[in-house]
């Protein structure tokens, strides 16, 4: 197999040279060149023809955003590029308000994942281990590599078939919480899916889409803008109310409990699950705790298996899983995986996602009374 053929754009000589000499470290990776700036990298598109691009957010004369957007619409000198319109982008982020509201805007204009940035670290050797642990499995896993599991989420391997889901021995329940799991490709996916869904949804809805502290109060105020639904970045003893979606913080799980006063969120740094914090399995499985199984949920995007052991679990429980299809996914990891287990009861296109979760919060019809007839008895 052809090693994976990477451009590094960064403005910074220093920052070049620890992804440079990381990336080339692993054998199934090739920097096949650099470039200083936004504008020199949408020229040189051509000229390198990468499979994978790392893209610097803050340079000079095109900064990352801009250059995104030139790369989605096919620019290039002379029409140059046009071809490689659709060539994944990883974005190099700060953990900052700034760098977390930059980053949104650059997978708003099409970058397909992000990394972020050493800080405070002590030593080159520090600075290119952190490189390593985030950015080698999010290229491979967006260039359909397989991935060795280490710290950071392994890409499933992409299974050659959907596992019919085992027949059920009861009826479905009907849901009384929908809870919703995505990763790399989320961001996208969610500010898709969650406008669509209604102002007076009968059930409340908690997210985890897997990202870093500061970039998750950020996402929950642009979703909140987007949607009829209220989004709010989830705090420890609220209360669940239809309506409102509840988005995990990063680095806390997010789960439910039961009181006197009905549910209620709560927020831990227990261990990661699936190398993450926060992580789908635990929300799902005390969703069919907290809900006695009539819970929804839903698969999106993402690079692992987080959220296949409590999909599992909610259909075990009488609950339904709707997960995201392979065409539509950034990576078909998460969704893929529980898609391979038999768990998901249906496997959908992103656009007719909504249409489920419509169907299946509907309450159930009754069935109208039947009419006497003529001469019948009364």
């Amino acid at each position: 197999m052809d090693p994976i053929r990477v451009m590094v754009v960064d403005d910074s000589v220093v920052v070049r040279k620890i992804v440079t000499d990381v990336l080339s470290e692993d054998p199934a990776i090739e920097v096949v060149g650099t470039a200083v700036n936004g504008r020199i990298a949408v020229g040189k598109l051509e000229q390198l023809k990468p499979d994978l691009v790392t893209m610097d957010i803050e340079m000079p004369e095109m900064n990352g955003i801009e250059a995104v957007r030139a790369i989605r619409a096919g620019a290039g000198g002379g029409g140059a590029g046009r071809g490689h319109s659709r060539v994944p982008i990883i974005m190099f982020s700060t953990l900052t308000e700034r760098g977390a509201a930059a980053t949104l805007d650059a997978l708003s204009a099409g970058a397909n994942e992000y990394v972020t940035k050493p800080a405070n670290v002590g030593s080159v050797a520090q600075s290119m281990e952190s490189v390593r642990e985030q950015l080698i499995p999010k290229i491979k896993a967006l260039t359909g590599r397989p991935v060795t599991p280490g710290p950071a989420p392994a890409a499933a391997p992409v299974p050659a078939r959907v596992r019919p889901p085992a027949p059920r021995q009861g009826a479905v329940k009907q849901p009384a919480v929908l809870v919703i799991g995505s990763s790399t490709g989320g961001p996208e996916a969610l500010a898709k899916l969650l406008p669509v869904l209604p102002a007076n949804l009968p059930v409340p809805v908690l997210l985890v889409q897997h990202m870093p502290p500061v970039f998750t109060r950020q996402f929950a105020q642009r979703l909140d803008r987007l949607c009829a639904l209220r989004v709010v970045e989830a705090v420890d003893g609220s209360p669940l109310l239809p309506g409102t979606v509840h988005l995990a913080p990063g680095d806390h799980h997010l789960t439910i409990r039961s009181t006197g006063r009905g549910q209620h969120t709560v927020l831990s740094q227990g261990p990661p699950e699936n190398f993450c914090r926060p992580a789908v399995d635990p929300l799902f499985r005390s969703a069919v705790d907290t809900y006695d199984g009539a819970v929804l949920g839903v698969v999106l995007t993402g690079m692992g298996s987080d959220g296949r052991i409590g999909a599992g679990r909610i259909r075990e429980a009488g609950g339904a899983v709707v997960v995201q299809d392979q065409a539509t996914s950034v990576v078909w990891g998460m969704p893929g995986a529980v898609a391979a287990a038999g768990f998901a009861d249906e496997v959908l296109p992103l656009d007719r996602i909504a249409e489920s979760i419509h169907r299946r919060l509907a309450p159930p019809r009754v069935p109208a009374p039947v009419p006497a007839t003529a001469g019948g008895r009364r």
